[in-house]
């Protein structure tokens, strides 16, 4: 990593990861919908469970902002071929990935009256979330950028945010059974206590 990035337009760029991660947000829908889930019913769904407040659309247009941001530098950001940056990227981009496409499809299944808490959400309360920060953050390591970091930085805090609300609206949603799986799954990352 270069403490002075490289900028510039090429087909060997880090907006691959970030073609790939739309794609596959997409392609979510899909399996869903593969699965037997009515494509549309799963995203009313998400778009539903959020929940209402100011503060919170506040916070999603800020993040929708901060994404546009990162896909708009990964344009203009090299991929480092043939380094181990580019092999330890693709790795962590991979793993995150894996995670992203778990939580999904069991989040498409899962049946509103309560909350999921198999797979990655074993080891999370928010791991969409956290995957798609391993996702960008591969990127980013893909590429050997240290001022990619700082939109990825800005959009957790930014997540983190919401996620307070959403588990604010999943107490009220799920009552003790939500509040029993917050006490020994971590917000983030780690093993369930």
């Amino acid at each position: 990593m270069s403490l002075r990035p490289t900028f510039e337009i090429g087909v060997w760029n880090a907006w691959l990861f970030m073609l790939a991660f739309v794609i596959l947000h997409m392609g979510a829908i899909v399996v869903s919908a593969i699965l037997g889930y009515d494509a549309m019913t799963v995203i009313k769904r998400s778009v539903s469970s959020a929940p209402n407040l100011n503060v919170n659309k506040l916070y999603v247009y800020a993040r929708v902002l901060v994404f546009l941001v990162i896909l708009a530098y990964s344009i203009f950001l090299p991929l480092k071929l043939g380094t181990g940056w580019l092999y330890v990227g693709i790795a962590v981009f991979l793993t995150g990935l894996t995670i992203y496409e778990v939580a999904c499809a069991l989040w498409a299944r899962a049946t509103p009256d309560v909350p999921i808490t198999k797979g990655p959400y074993t080891f999370s309360r928010h791991p969409i979330y956290l995957s798609m920060f391993i996702m960008l953050f591969g990127a980013t390591i893909a590429a050997a950028s240290w001022l990619g970091l700082i939109p990825i930085i800005v959009l957790f805090l930014l997540s983190r945010s919401i996620a307070i609300e959403e588990e604010q609206f999943c107490t009220k949603v799920y009552g003790d059974s939500y509040f029993e799986y917050m006490k020994r799954t971590p917000r983030w990352v780690g093993l369930p206590r």
